[in-house]
């Protein structure tokens, strides 16, 4: 008899599996033969559930961009901005390594899409949105402005790690945020009254 495979499901083990790949070798410097070795299996079998080596990491980091959402959703479930501040970076203490990955494959193959001329991809932007969509729902904020503002803080600090500047101290960190998390929400109330 023989074996039924879910396509999808095996789409999204080679995709989580890949993620490594690309953080080791970085996405202009791995090829999908190499990628094909590393993850155990066929240049074929790659090239079926994959185009080419964009197409894959693309899906790579949608699906770490839903997987990412869930998690920090999931944590602001009945929490006050406090506590879903203080979950969230103690979140992403714990995950640091993955997050500083993600962040240096998302800056390289950034740099090889300039290098070759292409504008900034669509999925990159839908999954920009998709976050920000996430954020404004978990936190209640609507202002674009600060929405980015809060994205950028987050991310400047897991930059600072990446520059070596010091260990970042995520708890002290979030008693900052969830300050001006306050502040910004009485102003918001103090100017719609």
């Amino acid at each position: 008899m023989p074996k039924i495979v879910d396509h999808d499901r095996y789409r999204k083990e080679l995709l989580v599996k890949s993620f490594d790949l690309f953080a080791e070798k970085g996405y202009a410097a791995i090829t999908m033969r190499q990628v094909a070795q590393g993850l155990g299996v066929s240049t074929g079998t790659l090239y079926h559930y994959f185009p080419g080596k964009e197409a894959l990491f693309e899906q790579l980091v949608e699906e770490l961009a839903d997987a990412d959402i869930a998690n920090f959703s999931e944590l602001s479930e009945g929490k006050s901005i406090a506590e879903l501040a203080e979950a969230e970076f103690k979140l992403i203490e714990q995950n640091r390594e993955y997050f500083l990955k993600q962040m240096l494959i998302m800056a390289d193959y950034y740099q090889q899409q300039r290098r070759e001329g292409k504008e900034i991809s669509p999925v990159l932007r839908r999954i920009c949105d998709r976050v920000e969509a996430a954020v404004s729902k978990m936190l209640g904020i609507d202002d674009p402005n600060f929405l980015l503002f809060l994205m950028s803080y987050t991310d400047g600090l897991l930059l600072q790690e990446l520059y070596g500047h010091r260990k970042i101290d995520y708890q002290a960190q979030a008693k900052i945020l969830i300050g001006m998390l306050e502040n910004y929400f009485k102003q918001n109330t103090k100017n719609h009254d």
